[in-house]
């Protein structure tokens, strides 16, 4: 059975969208993500995924790519589904949190863990809140 995380990352990201929200990806960076190295902290990056910050975004059901600038410069950005640690919105911290699920493991084998400690950064690159404000993420496997 297909996992229910790529849909409700897909539900939160245009629910934000729709309240005219910024959608903020907290992420487990490991050998599969493709992000900017020197932004990542304790092995974790946060992306804001906005229209407005992302160009060619694609929220399949196994990677979530598109474009951003970091610093200036275009960068490629590719993340698998199961590296998302939650989707929230950057200005109430309403959203998801998910168990990230390493690619050869089963989802019903993972069970609950520890919250997530994220660094964030805006489209340009500058560091942020490092966890979502208000504490509204609700955590599903």
């Amino acid at each position: 059975m297909a996992s229910t995380k790529p849909y409700l990352i897909r539900a939160i990201h245009e629910w934000c969208t729709d309240e005219g929200f910024s959608p903020y990806l907290a992420v487990q960076v490991d050998a599969r993500t493709r992000v900017p190295r020197e932004f990542v902290k304790d092995g974790q990056i946060v992306l804001n995924v906005g229209t407005e910050a992302t160009h060619q975004l694609q929220i399949g059901n196994d990677e979530i790519t598109f474009q951003a600038r970091f610093n200036g410069a275009s960068f490629p950005v590719a993340v698998p589904v199961s590296a998302v640690l939650a989707i929230y919105a950057r200005e109430n911290g309403q959203g998801m949190a998910f168990e990230p699920i390493p690619e050869s493991v089963d989802t019903e084998e993972v069970g609950a863990g520890a919250t997530a400690h994220v660094a964030a950064e805006t489209e340009t690159g500058q560091p942020e809140s490092p966890t979502p404000r208000g504490g509204h993420l609700k955590r599903i496997k």
